[in-house]
């Protein structure tokens, strides 16, 4: 079997997926169901993600974090001790839910291992939720564990008697309530060497990640361990894909291939292209506690990072500090993005920053496990606007209004399924019955596909604002503000912003003044603070409404971004 390059021999992206998914071949692809949903397989994939990590075991550095560092072996062997603690202390199940909220610490890769090599869902909290909304999530998925960091044990405590949730703390600063066990005393009187046995099958659920949504509360969407592994497989052929269509045979590189994690374990993007991409390339994973430029820098010097992958935010970060600081930042080969846009002007300072490195994108979901379209090197730099082509496992199509498949050029919503797709959103048939449509999903994106298939997303149908890789619902950022005695009408909407790609802005009609910082400070206690408006307008008069009697929104968006380019 060979995925190999040939010198000088350069091939058509569709030529170049027809011989690597062929029959025989390691990506080969062959006809499967997932969730009752006719799609392409990846052949050779592992059968779970205990797979994944148990056949990937090994001395090399896998985890580093701060002055700490755990290679793949030892990595496994706290996960088989975690496993063993929730399975014999907590009488964890297949199938039961288990949380994680804390920041990226190497607990949460461990306790992620542990969780579904049992069988057990690993519920991805983000970290950034407030106590209402961790309670939200901890009743709606019906968590029998949470793993959580000191933060959000204290962000928990006030709704604690509300949840049937049992806390563990995961380097508590401070003494822990009644009731919660300190993870590192439980793994100290844990003597367990081998993970607890499981029979884990690909279409068993592995994953609820929670997303928000155009209405009401965050969704759980629903992943299977075959949706997942279908990302990691997609992302590996890109690569050969891309040494085919240059017919440039990549190096090999002298020192161990690493990342920097600086996005949030609970995103995808975090989750799965950056830590668990990790597992088969044996590449090293540098954790940072929160974003600091610096730092990163600092750490892509002594590291030899090769690849980091960020919102366009992060990326942007880096290139500006790049222009005039003295660390060696040449280990870097490429700069990835995903969770929202980048600026053209950045794609092409990105190829100019960093000696070798090429940046790359790509469009993606929660729902669809982070991959349906990417871009990478040259294509990139000539269609900065494009998020690429679709992945060799899904399918894609543009229809309008009414459901018709436009062709090739004409705008309407962009619809994708597939084998990475989840199944749906738990305990969410409504969601379910709004979003997929024939096995497709809707994404409530427009967008419009070239001649030559690449994808350009140009409007939004959901309300949403996106912003640094963040969904926030317009709607639950309205009813937060209506929950205020004085707000008598309110409308949230996304502000362009040059280093998060979108803000949050809102216009209020009030029965008495209200001041912006009144308003945010009221919604601070009701919201993560991501999702509280930046810019705030103030009406005397109720706010305007189109013929169907709904407030004229992209009127007052309008307005507020022509205030702001004065």
């Amino acid at each position: 079997m060979s995925t190999a390059a040939t010198p000088d021999i350069k091939m058509t992206r569709q030529q170049a997926i027809s011989q690597l998914t062929a029959a025989g071949e390691p990506y080969e692809l062959v006809a499967g169901r997932l969730w009752g949903r006719e799609c392409r397989v990846f052949k050779h994939a592992p059968k779970s993600l205990r797979e994944l990590f148990e056949v990937n075991r090994s001395a090399a550095t896998f985890i580093v974090y701060d002055e700490e560092r755990f290679s793949f072996e030892q990595a496994w062997q706290q996960a088989s001790k975690i496993a063993t603690i929730l399975v014999n202390d907590y009488g964890v199940e297949k199938g039961d839910r288990v949380a994680i909220s804390m920041r990226n610490y190497p607990e949460w890769v461990m306790a992620f291992m542990a969780i579904t090599s049992v069988g057990a869902v690993a519920v991805a909290m983000n970290a950034l939720w407030l106590t209402e909304e961790m309670e939200y999530g901890l009743q709606n998925s019906g968590a029998k564990v949470l793993f959580a960091d000191q933060e959000r044990i204290d962000r928990l405590l006030p709704a604690l008697g509300n949840v049937t949730t049992t806390v563990i703390g995961v380097r508590p600063t401070k003494a822990l309530p009644a009731g919660i066990a300190d993870l590192a005393a439980l793994l100290a009187d844990c003597r367990a060497l081998e993970m607890p046995a499981a029979d884990i099958q690909q279409s068993d659920p592995a994953t609820i990640l929670y997303t928000s949504g155009s209405t009401g509360h965050p969704k759980g969407a629903v992943s299977c361990h075959a949706n997942l592994l279908t990302s990691l497989l997609s992302w590996e052929l890109e690569g050969h894909i891309a040494a085919l269509k240059s017919g440039v045979v990549p190096e090999v590189p002298e020192d161990q291939a690493a990342t920097l994690l600086a996005v949030p374990l609970f995103h995808v993007t975090g989750l799965l292209a950056v830590y668990m991409m990790s597992y088969r390339s044996q590449r090293k994973l540098i954790s940072m506690f929160k974003w600091d430029v610096q730092l990163a820098m600092g750490l892509i010097e002594r590291e030899r990072i090769s690849t980091f992958v960020a919102p366009a935010a992060m990326t942007g970060d880096l290139v500006n500090a790049a222009k005039q600081t003295t660390y060696d930042l040449g280990s870097l080969a490429m700069v990835g993005g995903g969770g929202a846009p980048r600026a053209p002007e950045q794609v092409k300072r990105i190829a100019q920053s960093f000696g070798k490195a090429l940046p790359n994108t790509g469009w993606g979901m929660t729902e669809t496990n982070a991959i349906g379209t990417g871009i990478s090197g040259e294509d990139y730099l000539g269609r900065p606007g494009s998020s690429g082509q679709c992945s060799a496992a899904l399918d894609i199509r543009i229809v309008d209004e009414a459901g018709t498949v436009q062709p090739t050029g004409s705008r309407g919503e962009l619809q994708i399924r597939g084998s990475s797709v989840i199944e749906g959103y738990w305990q969410r048939p409504d969601a379910n019955a709004e979003t997929f449509v024939d096995g497709w999903l809707r994404t409530g994106d427009v967008a419009y596909i070239d001649a030559e298939g690449f994808v350009f997303i140009v409007d939004r149908i959901k309300d949403l604002v996106i912003r640094g890789g963040e969904n926030i619902g317009c709607a639950e950022v309205e009813a937060g503000l209506l929950e205020h005695d004085n707000i008598l009408e309110a409308s949230v909407y996304a502000v362009p912003d040059e280093r998060l790609g979108e803000e949050v802005g809102a216009t209020i009609y009030c029965n008495q003044a209200l001041t912006e910082a009144a308003v945010q400070a009221f919604l601070a206690e009701r919201m993560a603070r991501f999702k509280i408006p930046r810019y705030l307008r103030f009406s005397t008069e109720p706010l305007p409404r189109i013929a169907a009697g709904k407030i004229d929104k992209r009127s007052l968006r309008k307005m507020a971004v022509d205030s702001l380019a004065l």
